[in-house]
């Protein structure tokens, strides 16, 4: 039995992966976008974009949730979004919002005095962007990227809420068939290696940009 269900786990475990890795393939970029929307200097678009984030960021991910996967369906009387597509969605635009206001603290944290630095050189936005402000801001936003990449991992829980089986969607149905309680506690040796071994990651991650003291 144990191989059994441990074999079930794992393709739930498989899909909480495939859920984890598109979100943040979706998230990342996506949410440097909505940052340069959220300091635009043209007032709607800012106003427009903050205020997108301050909803996205106000409401439960399980609510996105069935949002995406529900209200398709049912306003424009289609057959809606997929199960898994509904949930990458969701997941890539509440994520994105997140990370963005991390991006926008990142880069508010470099001082005016930098970019001045970089125009008496004679170099572009662009150029003081890329070659003066983005290592500065990587480092400083490596630690609460981390910590919000590791609460992805168990946000991955909420897509059984449309009954996609990643992890613990694939050990509630093991113990409703066969009556047995220690799945529940097995799945937690899963998250606690990935969110482990993330740790890990990006422990390393900040001890290789410690170079920059600033």
């Amino acid at each position: 039995m144990f191989l059994e269900v441990t074999l079930q786990l794992l393709d739930g475990f498989k899909l909480t992966l495939l859920i984890f890795f598109l979100t943040l393939i979706g998230a990342l970029p996506l949410g440097l976008l909505i940052t340069f929307g959220s300091m635009s200097k043209i007032k709607f678009i800012k106003g427009l974009t903050k205020g997108f984030v301050w909803i996205i960021r106000g409401t439960p991910l399980m609510l996105q949730i069935i949002l995406v996967f529900y209200g398709p369906g049912l306003i424009f009387h289609s057959t809606g979004v997929g199960r898994l597509p509904a949930v990458i969605i969701a997941f890539i635009i509440n994520y994105a919002c997140y990370f963005s206001e991390i991006y926008r603290g990142g880069i508010e944290s470099i001082s005016q005095g930098q970019y001045e630095a970089g125009q008496v050189l004679g170099m572009t936005k662009t150029q003081i962007f890329f070659k003066i402000i983005l290592a500065q801001v990587i480092k400083r936003i490596i630690p609460p990227m981390g910590n919000e990449i590791i609460t992805l991992v168990k946000d991955t829980s909420l897509a059984r809420v449309v009954s996609c089986v990643e992890l613990l969607k694939a050990a509630q149905d093991i113990v409703g068939l066969k009556a047995i309680i220690w799945p529940i506690f097995y799945i937690g040796a899963f998250y606690l290696l990935f969110t482990g071994v993330l740790t890990i990651v990006f422990g390393k991650i900040e001890k290789k940009l410690d170079y920059y003291k600033g």
